[in-house]
């Protein structure tokens, strides 16, 4: 079976402790090349990981004529930067999100794909995981009856002051980090755009970035409201709210490889829990899923499964909420 050789650039934890273990085992992904602007990192992260090529700079990686795909796990302010030069040299991108630090960027991405002819997808990985798709196929069949509303939380807690996520030029910050994930799936759960914000945010006066952001956002259906915090304990759940009936989602974002993933629907509305279906999706690895998904599309010449259309409105929005905090007033989305 054909694969797609994948070259990572950077040495970010994401990448080799999560994305490229998980690619390793995929069906249509070999990960095949690593550089990071330190040869010596570049080359230790090859040899624990197994990968064939080490470089020592981004510029060399993406020149192999023997690597198909990056993947961009680079802090979020180098996104656009190296996105776009791997696009330039024929590549395609998997690139972390938030795509980029603003959805100018997004938008200079999606040009550059058009223009060279390759497919760009932001690594969100939610879109492809079993469980959401089970949960947005409930959404759609009418169990829930009229989806009308989300609740969202998603915290850990960080005070690392050289950590990037409360480093505001790098693009850190809770909105940025993992507020991004209440939006996209709350759109999906949806299945529509909102039409305008409202975002309240703390922010941390040593870092300057926001360490809790709320949310609420207007649908044509309903509503959506979310909080997620990068100095609270840590904690993740999803619940939509329909006429009818009532769907959870134990573990959203971070979701288990080793277990099943449980969602509980209440079609009876008993406060007691009464009645419940447990709904259990077989355990799987989400990046192996997403690497495998964006794989296929390029080995078919498909469409990608989260496209930079999607990415541009999901940033759009984060520029929404970030003015509506600013302004203390409802903000439209386009």
């Amino acid at each position: 079976m054909q694969k797609l050789r994948w070259g990572v650039i950077g040495v970010a934890r994401i990448a080799t402790e999560k994305v490229i273990p998980a690619m390793q085992g995929g069906e249509l992904t070999a990960v095949t090349a690593i550089a990071s602007r330190d040869a010596a990192k570049a080359a230790a992260a090859a040899g624990g990981l197994g990968i064939e090529k080490a470089y020592g700079s981004y510029d060399e990686l993406i020149a192999d004529p023997e690597v198909d795909a990056i993947y961009n796990p680079l802090p979020n302010n180098l996104h656009l930067e190296w996105t776009i030069k791997a696009a330039e040299a024929g590549k395609h991108v998997l690139c972390e999100k938030p795509i980029g630090m603003n959805a100018t960027e997004a938008a200079e991405i999606l040009a550059a794909r058009d223009r060279c002819g390759v497919k760009i997808q932001e690594a969100f990985m939610v879109w492809t995981h079993p469980q959401w798709r089970r949960a947005a196929d409930i959404c759609r069949s009418g169990r829930l009856g009229t989806v009308k509303s989300y609740t969202g939380y998603f915290s850990y807690f960080n005070e690392d002051p050289d950590n990037i996520r409360n480093v505001p030029e790098t693009g850190g910050g809770a909105l940025m980090d993992i507020g991004c994930y209440l939006l996209t799936t709350s759109r999906l759960m949806f299945g529509e755009e909102p039409r305008r914000v409202l975002g309240l945010i703390e922010r941390d006066p040593r870092f300057g970035v926001d360490a809790m952001t709320s949310m609420v956002l207007d649908y044509p259906s309903g509503h959506a409201i979310g909080t997620c915090s990068t100095q609270i304990v840590a904690h993740q759940r999803v619940q939509i709210f329909g006429s009818e009936g009532r769907l959870e989602i134990e573990v959203p974002f971070n979701a288990p490889n080793d277990r099943p993933c449980r969602m509980w629907l209440d079609t009876e509305g008993d406060l007691f829990a009464r009645g419940i279906e447990t709904i259990e999706v077989e355990p799987c690895d989400q990046y192996r899923v997403q690497g495998d998904a964006f794989s296929r599309a390029v080995l078919n010449d498909d469409e990608v499964p989260y496209p930079l259309e999607m990415s541009v409105r999901n940033m759009k929005l984060i520029d929404a909420l970030f003015r509506s905090a600013e302004s203390g007033t409802w903000q439209d989305c386009g």
